[in-house]
């Protein structure tokens, strides 16, 4: 495929509102296809949207809230998911959805990767949840850290500060992947000029990083957040969902900051290559003799219920045949 159309997602979602955000999941997808995006990114626990809430209260006071907003999210094998794979097969366009995740009584901070078959690719949590999300979301095991195979090319996907962990990163470049989704909360977030490792500069910076050091194409989706109008006029300019290219440069077409839109960009793999013939960092410019890393992808459920073993049964009596 000489080139491939991606389109990188910067919406509001509907907050706590599991239905209308889903559909103006759909609706967003159709229009990423409209727009001749063979793939549509979307941030990180797009649906229901980021629980916010958890920066600026303690664990007692957020208590409501963190039930309204488990009720609103979605399970992987739902109604909410299934409409969104149908929506992909629809339109014929690979997804890769950012979601919190209700598996019974926990929470998860997921993304799943769909075919524009409507296949469920590659479905991952966030394998260290960041500072105060453990308070509402759980751990993974390593068994999401994949890259898939697909007709647009070795797709992967990480949520937000996956991207500061080193370890993490290596094992997803070792796995000579092309096309990266970054999904991170929202590049606008409120009192985040507090914590400058927070800011969408920051986030920005680290997937950035991540298309240089990986050779790889990186999307940054951007889920916007209602905006204190005191501040409205201070974001910088760059803050809006975008496409950086293997060699850290923009390469989407730009939109409006604050403002919801689709950025676009047109994607030629061979410029993976081309900027891998500087630096690999898992083939010639790699030094297995010094470093070596080891991850264990095995999938481990708490509980591993087993049948009990059934008991031998008698062999029936053989009739023994009587000579004539």
């Amino acid at each position: 495929m000489s080139s491939i159309r991606v389109a990188a997602v910067q919406a509001e979602p509907v907050w706590f509102d599991l239905a209308a955000t889903t559909e103006k999941t759909i609706a967003l997808i159709a229009q990423a296809a409209a727009g001749g995006a063979q793939l549509v990114a979307f941030p990180e626990t797009w649906l229901p949207g980021y629980p916010g809430f958890i920066w600026g209260q303690s664990a007692l006071e957020q208590l409501p809230l963190v039930a309204l907003y488990r009720s609103a999210s979605p399970t992987v094998d739902g109604p909410e998911l299934a409409a969104i794979r149908a929506a992909a097969a629809q339109h014929e366009i690979t997804v890769v959805l950012g979601f919190s995740e209700r598996d019974n009584g926990s929470l998860y901070m997921a993304q799943a990767i769909i075919g524009a078959d409507g296949e469920l690719l590659l479905h991952r949590r966030k394998l260290k949840p960041t500072h105060v999300e453990r308070t509402i979301f759980g751990e993974s095991d390593g068994s999401g850290l994949a890259v898939v195979d697909s007709p647009l090319g070795r797709l992967g996907a990480l949520n937000c500060w996956e991207h500061m962990q080193p370890l993490v990163k290596f094992t997803m470049y070792a796995q000579h992947e092309q096309i990266h989704v970054a999904g991170w909360p929202a590049l606008t977030s409120p009192g985040t000029s507090l914590l400058p490792q927070l800011s969408g500069a920051a986030c920005l910076t680290l997937s950035r990083a991540y298309a240089l050091e990986g050779s790889v194409f990186v999307l940054v989706p951007n889920q916007l957040f209602p905006r204190d109008p005191a501040t409205a006029d201070v974001t910088p300019p760059e803050l809006c969902a975008l496409v950086y290219g293997p060699d850290g440069s923009i390469v989407s077409e730009p939109i409006e900051v604050d403002v919801e839109g689709i950025a676009y960009a047109d994607l030629d793999l061979t410029a993976v290559s081309a900027a891998k013939t500087f630096a690999d960092p898992v083939g010639h410019y790699s030094r297995p003799d010094v470093f070596r890393l080891t991850v264990d992808r095995t999938a481990r459920p708490v509980v591993r219920l087993e049948s009990p073993a059934a008991e031998p049964q008698p062999e029936p009596a053989r009739e023994e045949a009587v000579p004539a």
